[in-house]
């Protein structure tokens, strides 16, 4: 299933420069990760915010949550998730 997801990363702006570059880089292997596991699809930033917007595919909602709670910033995202249907266009 195709799922579109926004995420808002809300680490607190007091983080130690050290933690804030250790955990984008660890969310930044993760991605490719889960790029070269066909689950992110697409990722695209949010200009202007700390957001992205990404094409993800999952077999159900409890595998999306798998591959976001991998995530090294999962703790301070805020994520919302639409599921997405074909549209009649497409078939």
């Amino acid at each position: 299933m195709e799922l579109l997801v926004r995420t808002e990363n809300n680490l607190p702006l007091d983080t130690a420069e050290d933690v804030r570059t250790e955990s984008r880089n660890g969310e930044r292997t993760r991605a490719m990760e889960m790029r070269e596991a066909g689950i992110l699809k697409r990722l695209w930033r949010v200009p202007g915010r700390n957001a992205t917007v990404g094409l993800y595919e999952a077999d159900d909602p409890a595998a999306l949550h798998e591959a976001s709670t991998s995530l090294t910033m999962w703790k301070w995202m805020d994520i919302t998730v639409d599921a997405l249907a074909t549209h009649p266009q497409e078939r």
